[in-house]
């Protein structure tokens, strides 16, 4: 490990904005830095590429364009809103935190530290971001990216999260940020990380190759030291497509846990040994009292999410018109027709089934020929 001095520090603070600004890509929350803005696109972009969360921030700001939009709608259209991006918690913290902002600082999102570490939801990486790129203070927030980049800067010979590497790489970082410019320069490291510095190093390119003790020692890809890996899980899901008279029958899950109160269509994870076929069966015939024939397969989606891997696997059933009604009186769950399925917000796996058979425009054959009615 080498550690900057400070006359390397500035030096290479001054290359980094430098290449920042002819480099720095034009974010549709860089227009403006709105702290409303700031803090939904920070939110979105936690664990999400960045295509697909600025896809999401453009049609999240169309939707709710302030923290009063957001405080006032129903959580139904939150979650919608939010679906594809996952972990959503973080949407529900998103509308708390939004309430919150509404009653305690009438609707304006509030520059102290103590003030936005009591908003629901707001971690202290969160908070950081908003003040540095929102309100421009000295504030220094460390993500993935950064992590990176200092792992190789200083050649980091530990995993960048363990305690001792954070305290190195929080120090650093401090010692090199500029006063007065820690919106540029927190958003110059996060660039630069995932621009030019990432998984494999594009070092010619990167304007501090020369402030960097692992492209010197030639062991650039070697950094940073990885944790130990998390072994994954693999997943076997079984759902039913059950439809009658154009309407389709879904359950809401239940409001703690994951994808909390989100729309699917009826399943479970099989047990050890079990088909997935029995298992449809099994889920209704237990949680509806119903007993439902598979009609035949609509196929399989895989789906990842923390440390698991998903095989969701669909298949169409039919039931009686007395089970029908049954589910309808005595059920948990909606007939909802099959054209309104994409207004509903569901988990990942569902919404790619759902967008396979219910979401193109008019009925395929295919459609009609495997989703008629019970």
């Amino acid at each position: 490990m080498k550690l900057l001095n400070q006359n390397e520090a500035q030096s290479c603070a001054d290359a980094l904005l430098a290449w920042f600004k002819d480099a720095m890509r034009p974010l549709p929350w860089r227009k403006s830095y709105l702290p409303y803005e700031v803090w939904i696109s920070e939110v979105m972009l936690q664990q999400t590429q960045m295509e697909r969360g600025v896809r999401h921030f453009l049609r999240w700001m169309n939707r709710f364009p302030d923290v009063r939009a957001v405080a006032a709608a129903p959580e139904e259209d939150i979650l919608h809103a939010w679906e594809g991006l996952g972990y959503y918690r973080r949407a529900r913290f998103v509308q708390a935190a939004a309430t919150a902002i509404v009653e305690r600082h009438g609707g304006n999102i509030p520059d102290d530290e103590k003030a936005l570490a009591a908003l629901p939801g707001l971690g202290p990486y969160t908070v950081a971001a908003i003040l540095a790129i929102a309100f421009n203070k000295d504030v220094l927030c460390v993500d993935a990216n950064v992590e990176r980049v200092f792992s190789r800067l200083l050649d980091l010979d530990e995993p960048p999260r363990r305690k001792n590497a954070a305290r190195v790489i929080y120090e650093q970082a401090m010692q090199m940020l500029p006063r007065g410019k820690a919106r540029l320069y927190n958003q110059a490291l996060m660039e630069l990380g995932a621009l030019i510095c990432g998984k494999t190093p594009r070092c010619p390119e990167c304007p501090v190759r020369h402030f960097c003790e692992s492209c010197r020692l030639g062991i650039q890809r070697e950094r940073p030291v990885p944790m130990a890996k998390i072994p994954t899980i693999d997943v076997l899901g079984a759902y039913g497509v059950l439809m009658k008279e154009q309407h389709v029958f879904l359950i809401k899950r239940p409001e703690q846990g994951l994808w909390g109160g989100l729309w699917e269509f009826p399943g479970m994870i099989s047990a050890a040994g079990e088909s997935p076929e029995s298992a449809v069966r099994r889920v209704f015939r237990e949680k509806f009292a119903v007993d439902v024939d598979i009609a035949g397969s609509l196929g399989t989606v895989r789906h990842n999410y923390t440390n698991h891997k998903l095989v969701a696997a669909f298949f169409q059933v039919h039931c009686s018109a007395e089970a029908w009604e049954h589910l309808l009186t005595h059920g948990e769950g909606m007939a909802l027709p099959s054209a309104d399925i994409r207004n509903v917000a569901m988990p990942a796996h569902h919404r790619k089934l759902a967008a396979r058979y219910f979401e193109k425009t008019g009925e395929t054959s295919r459609q009609l020929s495997l989703l008629g009615s019970c």
